[in-house]
């Protein structure tokens, strides 16, 4: 049989990348600490810096996109970087669990949006619309952000809620994840939508089980908890659709902007 899905380490002693060590702990709320010796600048969203020491000095991360395209995404306007030798922390105020994803030179992988914490000045960062209805309003994401290592190793740091789980798809290997449930994959990896309705029995006329569908050779995250939009599934009450009208309107608007 296939081996499943592997919970991730919760708590990273000592490690090391290019131009720094980290350690991952905390029980509920995980926190990154970084010792950068100032080779490389790590960047990240302003608001997960924890603390740091005053002689760290903190800049602006370059980025590609203009600030419409952002603001339309939802994205961060904003990506900072710690400059200079010293030491940080980071973390995402709110429980769960910190996972270092590791890249060797070419190698890129994909995040889900607003899960992203930290990553070595060594990777390069964007964005992109993720494509595909179902995706959007079934807890997909409408963007999700992009990494891509140089020509060095570099870490990304990401945020799961509950716990991380990684699955290495052998080539041609295929997983079927519901749509909030995956955090990340490798760009070797390729994704696909996978709709089912439900025509007969109790169920008749009452939904659809929605699923992204992962195909290998690569890394598959996923995350035990998770945010589902309400009012995603049909059939919900009164104020779910009316909260699920929203996510569609947001995801019409979004593609009448684009």
């Amino acid at each position: 049989m296939p081996t499943p899905p592997q919970m991730l380490p919760t708590k990273i002693e000592e490690a090391s990348a290019p131009g720094l060590r980290y350690r991952l702990e905390g029980e509920l709320v995980p926190v990154l600490h970084l010792a950068l010796d100032g080779q490389l600048p790590v960047y990240f969203e302003h608001h997960v810096l924890l603390w740091k020491y005053p002689d760290m000095q903190i800049g602006l991360h370059p980025l590609k996109k203009g600030l419409k395209r952002r603001v339309l995404g939802g994205m961060p306007l904003l990506l900072l970087e710690a400059q200079s030798a010293g030491e940080v922390a980071f973390s995402r105020d709110a429980p769960g669990h910190v996972a270092a994803l590791h890249l060797q030179p070419g190698e890129g992988i994909v995040v889900r949006e607003h899960q992203f914490l930290a990553a070595t000045g060594a990777v390069e960062y964007d964005y992109s619309r993720m494509k595909g209805f179902a995706n959007m309003l079934y807890g997909g994401g409408f963007w999700v952000d992009q990494f891509l290592a140089g020509d060095r190793e570099g870490v990304v740091w990401v945020h799961g809620y509950g716990n991380v789980f990684e699955k290495r798809l052998e080539a041609g290997e295929v997983i079927d994840i519901e749509p909030g449930g995956w955090l990340y994959y490798d760009h070797s990896v390729q994704m696909s939508q996978e709709v089912y309705g439900f025509k007969t029995g109790l169920l008749s006329g009452g939904g659809s089980l929605v699923f992204n569908r992962f195909t290998g050779p690569g890394r598959v995250g996923l995350q035990s908890a998770y945010y589902h939009p309400p009012g995603a599934e049909t059939g919900a009450g009164g104020a779910q659709q009316s909260q699920g009208g929203g996510v569609l309107g947001s995801v019409m608007g979004g593609l009448l902007n684009n």
